[in-house]
């Protein structure tokens, strides 16, 4: 009884559209000299996987004078000058663009009207992608591995043996370090892990012209995929945000050591919440409502696919140049990896996992671990919208029904609507009938 006409994929919930008391760093600290006030927001993290090997890029955003600014991450070993390199903060829209939740919208065909024939399915999308100085202390147990310059940062990586000695040293070195930070860093020194603190050089950011700090990006080779993520929360100044990109060759990414759950998708809903701001705060009154549901102890799916195509797309798949920048490194291969189905002329054997993580030191007491899984069943936060037609109920018999099926149908939307976000159904319903 539907006959597409348009589907609006442009309905698009941007991660920094979050209050920015839902957002955080993820994955390390930010620390500031004397007592300025700094704090991190809209945390989106790139994480590319390959056998053993991971390229992370991170983007983070900022508030503070950048003569206060370093950012102290755990990574697994000492990163050399060329593992490390800054990335355009373009690459973070346009994979956000591609993978965000979306409209489809359809319009009620005329029931007086004769039925038209079947339509056939359309194919997947062939083509689209055509488109600090060395000042460590040993009597701290603390060791400069190496240091270096990328673009506008200077990086320095650390060692430690144990967390007390580390605090101080990065204190000795003029930062003021947030509460309670010796024991957030424990773990990782107990792991044996690394320390990699990124400086801005203003010189250098003045002479490339950027205003705002660019992400950062590093490749290194371990057997653990995860992302460290417990440092963020020194800065928490309540529940953080954390989206993740997973791109990885063969199936969709989930927590081992978390719930991966689904959001609830592909459901009727008013054809009003395509109005203005409306379907961005449907989204968020929706999430609050599922995050609150797990306890904010789950990782949620909201977006798994093929690169090579999607149906409907909020953005065009991203092309071999921005995937390489992305950090994936096996674009140019045409041969699909075993047991994968062939991709489309010009496609890419590339998967996209996004995920969404809301969470507190309570609820998230340990670092995200991930594992590809050989799931390839595509999914998306899609939610549909179906316009009524707006004829008379006295144009023919068949108009009489489709008006009584009608008003059963937006009752189901409008239920659906109050149980995925909590509002209230009287007000819903006023709305659909406006």
């Amino acid at each position: 009884m539907l006959k597409r006409a348009l589907l609006a994929a442009t309905f698009l919930v941007p991660v920094l559209a979050l209050p920015a008391a839902e957002v955080s760093a993820f994955c390390g600290f930010y620390v500031g000299k004397a007592d300025a006030s700094l704090f991190n927001q809209a945390s989106q993290v790139i994480l590319v996987r390959d056998g053993n090997q991971t390229v992370l890029t991170m983007l983070n955003d900022y508030k503070g004078d950048l003569t206060e600014f370093a950012l102290v991450v755990p990574v697994p070993v000492v990163l050399k000058r060329e593992q490390v390199r800054v990335v355009d903060k373009k690459i973070f829209e346009r994979i956000d663009g591609y993978s965000s939740p979306r409209l489809a919208e359809y319009f009620d065909r005329d029931p007086c009207a004769p039925i038209p024939p079947p339509m056939m399915s359309s194919a997947p999308t062939r083509g689209a992608l055509d488109m600090a100085r060395r000042r460590g202390d040993a009597a701290l147990g603390v060791k400069v591995e190496d240091s270096f310059s990328v673009g506008e940062y200077d990086i320095v990586i650390l060692s430690a043996s144990e967390s007390d000695g580390l605090e101080i040293w990065l204190r000795q070195n003029g930062y003021r370090i947030p509460e309670r930070a010796s024991r957030a860093l424990r773990p990782y020194i107990v792991q044996n892990m690394k320390f990699f603190v990124a400086k801005v050089n203003l010189k250098e950011q003045v002479k490339a012209g950027f205003s705002s700090l660019r992400p950062l990006q590093f490749e290194f080779e371990s057997a653990r995929f995860m992302l460290p993520m417990r440092l963020g929360m020194l800065n928490a100044n309540g529940p953080q945000d954390l989206i993740v990109y997973a791109l990885t060759r063969n199936g969709r990414v989930e927590s081992t050591n978390y719930r991966t759950v689904k959001l609830p998708a592909n459901m009727n809903l008013p054809p009003y919440l395509k109005q203005g701001t409306t379907f961005t705060d449907f989204y968020r009154a929706m999430f609050d409502q599922a995050a609150k549901r797990e306890g904010m102890k789950a990782v949620f799916t909201e977006y798994f696919w093929d690169m090579g195509w999607c149906d409907p797309c909020a953005a065009d798949p991203l092309t071999p140049d921005e995937l390489k920048t992305a950090g994936v490194r096996w674009v140019d291969s045409r041969r699909p990896p075993p047991g994968a189905r062939p991709v489309p002329d010009g496609a890419q054997p590339v998967m996209l996992t996004r995920l969404h993580v809301r969470y507190t030191p309570e609820t998230f007491p340990e670092d995200l671990v991930f594992q590809e899984t050989a799931d390839r069943q595509n999914f998306q936060t899609r939610y549909v919208l179906r316009n009524p037609w707006k004829g008379s109920p006295d144009a023919c018999p068949a108009a009489r029904e489709y008006f009584r099926s009608l008003a059963q149908r937006q009752e189901q939307e409008a239920q659906s609507l109050a149980n995925l976000t909590g509002w209230d159904i009287n007000d819903i319903r006023r709305r659909i009938k406006q």
